[in-house]
């Protein structure tokens, strides 16, 4: 009785556990990513995001200070100082990476040579000499617990990055076109395939699923010398055909499955009273398939919006026409290991895509189910 239509089935309960899990998969990397983007940068080396919120414990290794801070009191030469930078407790401290915890916080300690010191709870520390230091000074085992720390640094170097305001421009002047640009294409494309009687018609709808499959990084440097040999590379007509070639596939195909899936009975009456294959497309074909357009719209611009590897091939690394996502790569540095510039940074460049996709996402389930029921 489940396969008879309106009876519920059994499994519904395992869908329901399926979509549940994909939603977790994809919502807690996103949720530590974003709690990592506020955390400070020695927090985010040493603990995991989930961790955030509590003390963690943690080992340090320095030399006390050097003979250019060191001062004399009397007969004694001083050296002192704090080993936090934005403070902690210090639970044990030792001389020796063999044992590291051998002493309690206050207590003196024999460095050896009429050498001694000690490290207090609050971190600081202070070592006397009954000679002036010379060379490396002594080092210093911590085992200190910290507190959470959470700061807004990480957006404000994000932010107020040297040159991050014209990137921005740039990547709206290179998304924007390189949006409507493969729509417009398309959508008359898109309309021929599906209501126009032609030769070749089945083969150019094959071909367009075959591309669908053909990896851009097989055309970039073919077409790259072809932009250069027409004398369009390194500009920004470069790069908006280069992305309206990519996303030409996708959307024929998204668009005219649409189409098809359209009331065939709308389109004859309307030739039957004159109307030309123009005036149909561009007064009932586009207001119906307004659904599959945003819902292409959508994912256009956020593969225009995060792309690095198509702007950095195309237009190219100068300060003037570097996009957001080569100025984000910029602050990551050579080796990128600014974690924390790397969580703030995505938030940051995913901005603009959250608002693009919450203001159109009520047709995006309708224009992918395009031409799924007739």
């Amino acid at each position: 009785m489940d396969n008879i239509a309106g009876t519920k089935s059994s499994l519904v309960w395992a869908v329901n556990i399926a979509v549940v899990v994909l939603v977790l998969l994809w919502t807690i990397p996103t949720f530590g990513l974003l709690v990592s983007s506020f955390r400070d940068r020695d927090q985010i080396a040493t603990t995991g995001w989930w961790s955030s919120l509590f003390p963690h414990e943690a080992s340090l290794r320095f030399r006390i200070g050097d003979a250019e801070t060191q001062r004399q009191e009397g007969e004694v030469f001083v050296i002192d100082g704090s080993v936090f930078e934005a403070g902690g407790t210090v639970s044990a401290f030792g001389t020796s990476n063999r044992d590291p915890a051998a002493h309690e916080p206050g207590e003196v300690v024999d460095f050896g040579d009429g050498i001694s010191g000690t490290v207090n709870e609050d971190g600081s520390y202070r070592v006397t000499s009954p000679v002036a230091f010379e060379g490396r000074s002594p080092r210093l085992f911590v085992t200190s617990v910290t507190p959470p720390r959470f700061t807004l640094e990480n957006y404000d170097r994000v932010l107020f990055a040297q040159g991050l305001g014209r990137a921005f421009l740039n990547t709206m002047t290179v998304t924007i076109p390189a949006t409507v640009i493969p729509i417009l294409v398309a959508a008359f494309a898109a309309y021929a395939l599906a209501w126009m009687e032609f030769p070749g018609r089945s083969l150019l709808i094959a071909s367009v699923v075959g591309l669908l499959v053909v990896p851009l990084q097989l055309a970039l440097i073919p077409l790259l010398q072809l932009h250069n040999a027409i004398g369009i590379g390194k500009d920004y007509l470069g790069i908006w055909l280069a992305h309206s070639a990519f996303g030409l596939p996708l959307a024929i195909y998204l668009l005219r499955n649409y189409m098809v899936g359209l009331p065939r009975e709308i389109i004859e009456s309307a030739r039957v009273d004159g109307a030309t294959d123009f005036q149909i497309f561009l007064k009932i074909i586009l207001p119906l398939s307004f659904p599959a357009l945003a819902s292409f719209a959508i994912f256009q611009f956020l593969w225009t919006w995060n792309d690095l590897l198509i702007a950095t091939v195309f237009l190219g690394n100068t300060q003037d026409q570097l996009v957001m996502t080569g100025v984000l790569r910029e602050l990551l540095g050579s080796r990128g290991g600014d974690w924390e510039i790397l969580a703030a940074s995505a938030f940051v460049s995913i901005s603009v895509p959250l608002v693009v996709f919450f203001a159109m996402q009520k047709y995006l389930v309708r224009g992918l189910l395009a031409g799924s029921v007739k």
